[in-house]
């Protein structure tokens, strides 16, 4: 596999809960984050007192983080919209030769800032709320 293009990455927004997904534009970096909390099953019988670990046990979740400028109306109203509403919609993250990876998630984080001589620029960070779905490319 060779080399992929950061800006093939992609995130969209469900823009109304009817399945019509929308790329959120302007974001010039976006990350993935997948964690499984280990449930320890350790016990005083456990073969030299090494840690065990439940099988399939645990939470799983993912967040999602990006950050960029904004640049088109309609994802910026949307994103701001869902954020103080605290409504969960449903997302997908394109990555490039890999996948899809959709769910349900919700904005935990809406960030702002400004330099005096540069644009405005924005942070966002979802959170899973629900299971999510993979497909392969």
């Amino acid at each position: 596999m060779s080399a992929q293009s950061g800006k093939d990455m992609l995130l969209k927004l469900d823009q109304t809960g009817s399945g019509s997904f929308l790329t959120v534009a302007g974001l010039r970096t976006r990350s993935l984050s997948l964690n499984a909390a280990a449930v320890d099953v350790t016990d005083a019988e456990s073969a030299g007192r090494w840690r065990e670990l439940l099988d399939g046990g645990g939470i799983r979740r993912a967040g999602i983080s990006g950050r960029g400028i904004f640049k088109d109306q309609t994802s910026d109203a949307q994103i701001r919209a869902l954020f103080f509403a605290g409504t969960i919609r449903d997302w997908q993250l394109v990555l490039p030769d890999f996948g899809v990876i959709a769910g349900k998630f919700q904005i935990t984080s809406l960030e702002f800032a400004a330099d005096h001589a540069g644009e405005v620029t924005f942070d966002i960070a979802l959170e899973s709320a629900g299971e999510l779905s993979f497909a392969a490319a």
